[in-house]
């Protein structure tokens, strides 16, 4: 996959589709871009998706890990692909909110999926759970930082062999990577400071949520849709979108974005 020069390195992107609209998809803290891609699978135009620092084959900067340096990151590669909607999952949402705070008028269509904070920090066991897997990368345990990944999957489907495997997976590709600096240093911190701010987000946006998701609570979508002036809220039932409602989730991404915008 290319690569896109940056002040602090360079970062991978792919490009799929082509033509208009382009949207950017920025993934969720130890995510990937294969992992983010079936979101945006019915999307039409050009789909450009993102390797966050340290993550894939992205520098991984000394500079601290923080919600502007990743804002920033996303708006590089928004800027150099010229994309005017974006997706993010998890800690991407957290960076688009970020990005939005201070360019409200940089996107004309928004989707947030599973925002894990907002502006106000997490005070709960996810915390632990998350610096749990930072040593667990470091120490290279597979089987430690499976299990972790597992408890971020929603009760009901942890189960599951195919959600099993994924977090196998995911927890190899993890070990021994950057990845765990920022699993240390972001879960103290928040996107924005005062979600005032977004009042002057006028472009439609789509809030998604799942219950049951303890790393991604209800509270916190609800309270980004309530502060964007043109959002609208689904919210999945606790067997999870992206394990038992796949193809609504695509097709609800898709037909949010693929509208016309007035």
């Amino acid at each position: 996959m290319p690569l896109l020069p940056t002040a602090d390195g360079h970062l991978e992107y792919l490009i799929t589709g082509a033509g208009r609209p382009v949207t950017v998809f920025a993934h969720g803290l130890a995510g990937s871009i294969a992992e983010t891609r079936p979101l945006g699978s019915a999307v039409a135009g050009t789909r450009v998706f993102l390797h966050f620092r340290g993550h894939g084959a992205s520098s991984a900067p000394e500079s601290p890990w923080t919600y502007p340096a990743l804002a920033a990151e996303l708006a590089a590669v928004a800027d150099y692909t010229a994309a005017g909607r974006a997706v993010g999952v998890s800690l991407g949402a957290g960076a688009l909110t970020t990005l939005l705070a201070s360019q409200p008028a940089r996107f004309e269509r928004l989707v947030f999926f599973l925002p894990a904070v907002l502006d106000r920090p997490r005070r709960d066991a996810v915390l632990d759970r998350l610096r749990a897997m930072a040593r667990y990368v470091d120490e290279r345990d597979v089987d430690a930082l499976a299990d972790l990944l597992l408890d971020e999957q929603p009760a009901a489907v942890r189960d599951r062999p195919d959600v099993r495997a994924f977090v196998r997976r995911q927890a190899r590709s993890l070990v021994g990577t950057p990845v765990s600096a920022a699993l240390r240093q972001l879960p103290d911190q928040v996107p924005i400071p005062d979600r005032a701010v977004l009042a002057a987000v006028h472009a439609p946006a789509l809030v998604i949520a799942q219950r049951g998701d303890s790393a991604h609570p209800v509270w916190v979508a609800e309270q980004l849709a309530a502060a964007l002036p043109a959002a609208t809220l689904r919210v999945f039932g606790e067997d999870g979108a992206l394990w038992s409602a796949r193809a609504e989730l695509r097709t609800l991404i898709a037909g949010f974005l693929n509208r016309q915008t007035r």
